[in-house]
């Protein structure tokens, strides 16, 4: 039997409905990311490393962004505590942890970070690296590595670090209990910046902290800088010898800074701040400000920046346990 033509008009205009109904009920594209401010929790305080690439990349990255990127120091227990946030946050790409190499030495350290070092976040990008340095107060004798470990024979040194769980914490360890056997005593703080005020208000007699955050306190001579632990010295501190030169050769740390990701942050957000950071390894004003403080970028997509801190676990892990450190 042939529809009416009533029935017909109906018919058709409901099929011809159908698909415009069927657009009208499809989501809409999600804007590109992203579209609101971006927050860096640095886990440690001012004037250190962490807080020196965040600072740097909080202006650039704005800039490529054309949104605000807010910087939120966070310090505490080796940068646990900065890490702890950004692992309950949400994982949309606006809250960020910038961290240093304490984060692949703290699992080793703490028994209860309130994370999982290797489910709970993700190395999104590697930006740069530096050595440490083993700094001391202008007004103490000792004039280089080796007048300082044996002044230090007596038990009267301690060293501030930026915290316990730090590789310039576990830098000193290995450089004066292992291989020195000298009884130093180690005074954490919560960033480079407060160990080296330290030094400069006779609370301890050295520091061990990351390079950048010393450079120009060295440079005023407000601190002297007595070892860099490079494989060669620092063009920011040419004067400053390593400590294989200062006699124990083949010794070299450096500690990193990378952006990390709450976990389960999608790919396409990680991909992007990759690839924006790694436009900035290229940009000659970056390069120079990192350089003028002691960094080196670092580089690699975001699995092998993956790669690189499971090697960084286990191998921090060997060194604490070497070292017998403890979280104070």
């Amino acid at each position: 039997m042939q529809p009416r033509p009533l029935a017909r008009t109906l018919l058709a205009v409901t099929l011809l409905g159908l698909p415009a109904l069927g657009l009208a009920q499809q989501p809409a594209a999600k804007a590109p990311w992203p579209t609101k401010p971006v927050r860096l929790v640095v886990a440690f305080a001012p004037a250190g490393p962490a807080d020196i690439i965040a600072r740097l990349l909080g202006q650039k990255l704005g800039e490529a962004f054309g949104q605000s990127v807010v910087v939120d120091n966070r310090p505490g227990a080796g940068g646990s505590v900065a890490s702890a946030v950004v692992a309950r946050a949400e994982p949309d790409g606006y809250t960020l942890l910038i961290n240093t190499s304490s984060y692949a030495v703290n699992p080793s350290m703490q028994r209860n970070l309130g994370f999982d070092a290797e489910k709970d976040l993700t190395l999104a990008s590697l930006v740069a690296s530096s050595p440490n340095l083993i700094a001391i107060a202008p007004s103490l004798k000792p004039r280089n590595l080796k007048e300082v470990m044996e002044d230090a024979k007596g038990g009267s040194y301690n060293y501030g670090t930026a915290g316990a769980g730090t590789t310039p914490h576990l830098t000193a360890e290995y450089l004066f209990k292992v291989l020195g056997k000298v009884p130093v005593t180690h005074v954490p703080f919560q960033g480079a910046g407060p160990a080296l005020n330290a030094i400069m208000g006779a609370q301890t007699q050295l520091a061990s902290v990351a390079l950048p955050a010393a450079v120009e306190l060295v440079k005023s001579g407000r601190v002297r800088g007595l070892v860099v632990t490079g494989s060669k010295r620092s063009a920011a501190l040419p004067d400053v010898p390593t400590v294989a030169e200062s006699g124990f050769p083949g010794f070299e740390d450096v500690t990193w800074v990378g952006v990390f990701a709450p976990a389960k942050t999608p790919d396409a957000i990680l991909q992007r701040l990759n690839r924006e950071v790694a436009r900035l390894q290229q940009d000659p004003d970056f390069l120079a400000r990192l350089a003028a403080t002691g960094f080196e970028p670092l580089g690699g997509s975001v699995a092998e920046s993956r790669e690189y801190l499971h090697k960084e676990l286990a191998k921090w892990a060997r060194v604490v346990k070497e070292t017998g450190a403890q979280p104070n």
